[in-house]
């Protein structure tokens, strides 16, 4: 539902092209990077509630669909590649093309941190001591960080530039979060 509604505000271009198909290839690709953010947004949730419940088989399915989200990241580089080859975008829409480049890959490494997650969750699963610390400060993270990519991926799909700069600004406080939490967890 929410990669639904994220995908209806994904803006048309503003300027029209001369080549009906560039423009297209555009918000094909944009689609598709709501999609690869729907499915990674969808990880770490899952991640999170198979930490939160200790559940192996939640941890098997994240650890199943981490192929898909690498594969999706494979077709937009590739379809970015091809735009740049075929269209020769300049400025805006290079930058678009750029942005949409680089942001497959923060993707694909959100996707490789829900992965670690189930990983580290099988482990802790098998040290029964493990299971006496309080993860609840993890899952605040978690959520933090969920509410952040589902926000980011709002303003990518609006082309808010207002948004994103609050975002970065909101990012830096999780990270301080997370920090407080694994200095906590060392000391413990």
């Amino acid at each position: 539902q929410q990669l639904s509604s994220c995908i209806d505000k994904v803006k048309p271009m503003s300027e029209k092209h001369l080549s009906s198909q560039f423009d297209t290839d555009l918000t094909t690709i944009s689609t598709k990077v709501l999609q690869m953010g729907g499915l990674v947004e969808a990880q770490i949730a899952r991640a999170m509630r198979a930490l939160a419940n200790f559940d192996t088989a939640m941890c098997d399915q994240v650890l199943a669909v981490e192929q898909e989200i690498n594969a999706l990241e494979i077709e937009i580089d590739g379809d970015c590649n091809n735009i740049i080859a075929r269209r020769q975008p300049t400025a805006r829409d290079l930058r678009l093309v750029m942005a949409i480049s680089k942001t497959i890959t923060n993707l694909e490494r959100a996707g490789d941190e829900a992965e670690k997650i189930a990983k580290r969750t099988k482990h802790i699963m098998e040290d029964a001591a493990a299971h006496t610390i309080n993860y609840a400060e993890v899952k605040l993270s978690g959520e933090m960080a969920i509410t952040l990519l589902r926000q980011a991926l709002d303003a990518f799909a609006r082309l808010d530039t207002v948004a994103a700069a609050r975002i970065v600004k909101d990012d830096k406080a999780i990270d301080e979060e997370f920090r407080a939490f694994v200095r906590k967890l060392i000391t413990y």
